[in-house]
């Protein structure tokens, strides 16, 4: 599938430290350790609607791992998928009388814009779901062989008890676990199952559904399995890093960490990242609630992309928040402070903002420090004035390749 375009990046001098991010699964900050190529693995969309702002903060998370780890002298292989065939897609499809297919390429053509326009550092890897359905189909099978799996009306479920050490993920007792499957898209009250919590690897052929065949018969895939198959073809078991919203916790990294487990006995990844969610009016954003404000829209109105990425990476990412009418008057008061502060011909030393920066993103991707950073520099430079006159043009390269903002 096609991706988006790579921003220009300008390189800096010097070379940033070692990542260190929350791992979910134990709840410590730990530093990654990546070999020259550095893996990651990102659930991208369900492309039934446009973009909001959660989901442009969570691609901007791993925009910025991906810039840490290459200011760190790592290549970077970055993978995420897009679930172009699942429930909500066929469901919104015909509500809407749109073909399911046109309505996902609509609907990828506008995060690619998104995405791009955000100056977010396109995958290595974009993949589609509805191109994988044989590497899909195949790790199903390949799970089926292993004695984990049994079959409902022809539906193939994988069985929790042949999940060792299911729960380390998200350390959720099992009353927690039954209450977010049935919420979050499992079917924990269907009749014949040996377990509540198995979960669905391959959906057998329904009428009036599309179907592929495949090695478990004509049917299409379960959700969890799709990102498993992608990530081992294109990573490998044992990445160095996973993720997505924290939504994403469980079922969907829990159930696809057991899948990989099974097939390769090993863990899919050595971390586990999740972001925090995006508010309005009190309530998650998201798109069965309604409640949302589309990155398209705000692009569409006049609003300065590089404004939108500022005013998110004055949010941590693990932390939840709320976006409100006070998010985009505030960073655009910050991109005029040190849009300001980059016309002048001198200014305050460059080396320690530079630092400043690096040390912040590289502990936990702390955005906010990084641009207090920032904002401690232009101040200076505006009231007190300086005697480095490269050290406009270098801060401002700071702010464009380590936080991704285009000034």
């Amino acid at each position: 599938m096609r991706s988006w375009s790579v921003p220009d990046i300008v390189p800096l001098p010097g070379a940033g430290g070692p990542l260190r991010i929350h791992d979910t699964a134990t709840g410590r900050i730990r530093t990654t350790t990546p070999g020259a190529t550095a893996g990651m693995y990102a659930c991208g969309i369900t492309p039934y609607d446009a973009a909001h702002m959660g989901h442009a903060f969570t691609y901007l998370t791993f925009d910025l791992v991906n810039r840490v780890w290459r200011d760190a002298g790592h290549d970077v292989n970055y993978v995420q998928n897009t679930t172009d065939i699942d429930d909500p897609l066929l469901e919104r499809a015909t509500a809407t009388g749109v073909d399911w297919r046109d309505l996902a390429h609509r609907e990828i053509d506008v995060f690619r814009e998104d995405m791009a326009a955000l100056s977010v550092i396109p995958p290595t890897s974009y993949v589609g779901v509805v191109e994988s359905i044989d590497l899909i189909s195949e790790l199903a099978a390949r799970i089926r062989q292993t004695g984990a799996t049994y079959e409902l009306d022809g539906d193939v479920y994988f069985s929790v008890a042949e999940a060792p050490g299911f729960g380390e993920i998200s350390g959720l007792d099992r009353e927690q676990m039954l209450e977010l499957f049935g919420e979050r898209g499992g079917d924990p009250g269907r009749g014949g199952k040996k377990d509540p919590l198995d979960w669905l690897l391959w959906r057998a052929e329904r009428p009036d559904e599309p179907s592929w065949d495949s090695p478990l018969g004509r049917g299409r895939p379960g959700w969890h399995i799709e990102c498993s198959a992608i990530a081992l073809d294109r990573l490998g078991p044992s990445f160095d890093l996973n993720g997505g919203g924290n939504d994403l916790i469980f079922p969907h990294h829990e159930m696809g960490a057991a899948e990989t487990r099974c097939a390769t006995g090993g863990p899919n990844a050595h971390n586990h990242l999740h972001v925090g969610m995006v508010g309005l009016n009190g309530e998650k954003m998201s798109k069965s609630l309604g409640n949302l404000v589309f990155v398209s829209k705000l692009r569409q109105e006049g609003v300065d992309p590089a404004i939108i990425r500022l005013a998110m990476l004055s949010h941590h990412y693990r932390g939840a928040w709320e976006w409100t009418d006070a998010e985009l008057p505030a960073a655009t008061e910050r991109a005029e402070r040190w849009r300001a502060a980059f016309a002048l011909g001198a200014a305050p030393d460059a080396a320690p903002v530079l630092a400043a920066v690096r040390a912040a993103l590289a502990e936990d991707l702390d955005s906010p420090a990084a641009l207090t950073a920032v904002d401690t520099w232009a101040a200076t430079a505006l009231s007190e004035g300086g005697s480095d006159t490269g050290a406009p043009g270098l801060v401002r390269a700071t702010v464009d390749t380590l936080l991704g903002v285009k000034l």
